[in-house]
């Protein structure tokens, strides 16, 4: 009997031995996580969703492209979840949602569902992300998910080698370079040296390219700054470095059958259903030039007067407060007192802007003639509701830093600082888990 392992999307993957299906990290949604485009495209078919009959469900970690409740909410309820998440909040959304049998994961205890031995491991952030090692009917097999491995995890993987199939995330995605895209080096579209380093200890049979599987907007820019590494690329580099190893690329619903000396392709799943040819690959820009944050805010709709007048208090009252709460650390770029400017753009490219001084963690209104501005967010007034309203991630929110000539000192200044360090990131961000979750339970329920 051969094991079968179809792609869903993204991370998703479902596991198929006999009788007993598992799922990993489910999406049936396109788009999903706001403005992630399967790509290549696909829709789904929820009905047929719906009588899936799954063993198991495993959830890497809390981020919405690889935890939707509105995913999870087209399965049967009695459906196991076995969850790796530190904050116990999101089981408590999931039980909400219905589901009955919902288990937080403890890294390195192993659980035993059929055939199936599911080991979570933690990854290099090990507060957020897991990864998995599967055993079933004698195969070894990691899927890694989107996460990065420590040095001493791989020690513990390089101990259960032979692997026969690897699930890697070929993707290192410019989340934080696009936000930034002044300050930001081109990529040479190659792995990174760690992760062939990696490659070559667990040294698998198969190799499949995973995580990622999606694009942002027709219009978006991201499209070809976020993404560096092409298929052709990844196969490329493994051949390099690993000549015996087979890389077999798995697009949304195509599944493969794995047997102990043997590899094929198998039925493709009938709830997910291409929409296009499926061989595209990635095109990066390294020169590209980014549309300026009014340009962007043009392609979204006007707020209504309440929706703006709930941006501009959040700026004026509420975002000095919740920056006045956050932790304060000595060595934070905003330690001396500096002027921060952000800017809000209305649907049709207009600015409005707001001052601010920060110092040693303490933030207030000032006037722009105070000083030179040293630090500059720019954001769509409507992505900036959105944010607010529906807990809409970081990387759909077309959010600009630093994007102007500054002083000679400040700039020195600003490229030995965090983009992350930014003010309004920090705010909408560091304190609120779980709001892209909470905004989909209200909607479901």
């Amino acid at each position: 009997m051969n094991l079968q392992i179809s792609r869903i999307l993204h991370a998703g993957y479902l596991f198929e031995y006999g009788d007993q299906k598992i799922a990993f990290d489910p999406i049936f949604e396109n788009p999903f996580s706001r403005n992630c485009y399967a790509f290549p495209n696909v829709q789904f078919d929820h009905e047929q969703i719906r009588g899936l009959r799954l063993d198991a469900v495993f959830i890497s970690h809390f981020h919405d492209d690889h935890c939707s409740l509105k995913s999870l909410d087209f399965l049967d309820k009695e459906t196991p979840i076995y969850l790796f998440c530190v904050f116990p909040q999101l089981a408590e959304m999931i039980c909400k949602l219905g589901f009955t049998h919902v288990q937080q994961l403890t890294l390195s205890t192993p659980v035993f569902v059929g055939p199936f031995e599911v080991l979570p491991l933690p990854a290099l952030d090990v507060d957020v992300d897991s990864i998995f090692h599967i055993k079933v009917c004698g195969l070894n097999i990691l899927n890694v998910v989107d996460s990065w491995v420590s040095p001493t995890v791989m020690n513990i993987l390089a101990q259960s080698s032979p692997w026969d199939l690897v699930l890697w995330p070929f993707q290192t995605m410019r989340e934080l370079e696009v936000l930034s895209p002044r300050y930001s080096e081109p990529s040479t579209g190659d792995l990174l040296p760690e992760w062939c380093e990696q490659l070559k200890i667990l040294n698998p049979r198969f190799l499949v390219p995973s995580s990622c599987q999606f694009i942002h907007e027709d219009w978006s820019w991201y499209n070809s700054a976020l993404f560096p590494i092409s298929y052709k690329r990844f196969q490329d580099n493994v051949a390099e470095i690993l000549p015996e190893t087979q890389v077999w690329r798995l697009d949304p619903s195509a599944s493969i059958k794995l047997a102990q000396s043997s590899i094929e392709n198998g039925l493709p799943l009938s709830w997910v259903q291409p929409l296009e040819e499926q061989n595209v690959d990635y095109k990066y820009i390294s020169e590209l030039k980014p549309p300026s944050t009014a340009e962007i805010s043009k392609r979204f709709s006007p707020l209504t007067k309440d929706q703006t007048d709930m941006v501009f208090y959040f700026c004026r009252d509420e975002l000095p407060r919740k920056y006045n709460e956050l932790e304060f650390h000595d060595e934070s770029y905003f330690h001396e007192a500096k002027i921060w400017q952000l800017s809000i753009y209305d649907h049709q490219g207009h600015r409005t802007d707001f001052y601010y001084r920060i110092s040693k963690g303490f933030m207030e209104l000032a006037s722009p003639e105070l000083a030179p501005t040293a630090w500059l967010t720019e954001i769509a007034a409507f992505k900036l509701h959105s944010a607010l309203t529906t807990g809409e991630s970081l990387t759909s929110l077309y959010l600009r830093v630093n994007d102007m000539a500054f002083a000679a000192s400040t700039e020195n200044e600003i490229r030995s600082a965090d983009v992350i360090e930014d003010p309004l990131i920090r705010c909408l961000f560091n304190q609120d888990f779980g709001a892209y979750q909470r905004h989909q339970l209200a909607q479901l329920r």
